[in-house]
């Protein structure tokens, strides 16, 4: 399992650090914390970010 920081998610997912953390927050990202780091699984950003993709298309129709 690859996991990562904030600081490497964000370019990931091209997010601003700053925005990434908001969506955090919002409970719009999935992610994981260990004390006060927000970690997040690879596979589940890819599965994330697929779905978001599949979600647009739907809205364009």
């Amino acid at each position: 399992m690859e996991r990562m920081s904030v600081k490497e998610a964000a370019p990931y997912i091209g997010a601003s650090e700053y925005k990434l953390r908001e969506m955090v927050r919002q409970k719009e990202i999935p992610s994981y914390r260990i004390g006060s780091r927000i970690l997040f699984r690879k596979t589940t950003l890819d599965d994330w970010i697929a779905q978001q993709e599949r979600e647009n298309c739907k809205a364009a129709r």
